[in-house]
């Protein structure tokens, strides 16, 4: 393919794609009897297709979702208390039209982080983009923008992507900057973009998330008001990894 005649003006056109399927469409072309605009249509509908994997491909990339955390590797048997209709419609991303909070709470291996990023993912292939971040990685670096001089860009980003995932809220306590950028962000999105949310804290517990105790209230006011909230309850995952092996010690 790399010398085929048409590929220097397929090149200038930015359209070197074409080569790939080419051939194929040619041999269809002729034994379907296609008519030339027929044919060309069938070489642009693949081209479109390529592009837009593309696309797909970088913004999956750059969201942050983990490889693996998708609804079809979900172990919904692992969680039969979960409302499995619920997750699925979730998964059409009609809660991001809403600017509809999602809230999932529970113990630690329980799942949430999965189930966020599985929902990211719908989200983006629905196409709306979507930023995944561990919320403590993500209010240091925001922190640390301040000194590069980046600040204002990265809270811009983080209130205009239309899906946010703070994951893990509350793994470990708010200092005081934090628990005020936080709070903004939150205020920015409200009844605008969704946010996503995991934490391992009970409901009642989450106002010790933050240091302030009135912007805890203002900010779970806003995060509560348009949201579903999916509380998962359970053993962890790796704890009942690590249990196998004892009992079958034990019964040998």
């Amino acid at each position: 393919m790399m010398n085929h005649p048409l590929l220097p003006k397929l090149r200038q056109l930015r359209l070197s794609g074409i080569l790939l399927t080419l051939e194929n469409r040619a041999a269809q072309a002729t034994e379907a009897q296609l008519s030339p605009t027929e044919f060309l249509a069938l070489l642009l509908d693949d081209e479109l297709e390529r592009r837009s994997q593309t696309r797909f491909g970088r913004a999956l990339a750059e969201s942050g979702i983990e490889a693996g955390k998708t609804l079809a590797q979900f172990d919904f048997s692992a969680v039969p208390q979960l409302n499995r209709t619920l997750i699925h419609e979730l998964a059409t991303a009609a809660f991001v039209a809403r600017a509809e909070n999602i809230l999932l709470s529970g113990p630690t291996g329980t799942g949430k982080s999965h189930l966020a990023h599985a929902l990211a993912f719908e989200a983006l292939k629905h196409g709306h983009s979507v930023f995944v971040r561990p919320a403590q990685r993500l209010l240091t670096d925001l922190h640390a923008a301040r000194a590069d001089g980046s600040y204002g860009r990265r809270f811009t980003k983080l209130c205009s992507v239309e899906v946010l995932v703070l994951d893990d809220v509350g793994l470990r306590p708010l200092a005081a900057q934090a628990s005020e950028d936080l709070y903004e962000i939150i205020q920015e999105r409200y009844e605008r973009r969704p946010v996503i949310l995991t934490s391992n804290r009970a409901l009642h517990e989450w106002p010790e998330m933050f240091s302030d105790s009135l912007l805890a209230s203002a900010a779970l006011d806003r995060l509560t008001h348009h949201s579903q909230t999916v509380v998962i309850t359970g053993q962890s995952y790796r704890q009942r990894g690590r249990a196998a092996p004892l009992e079958e010690g034990q019964h040998g």
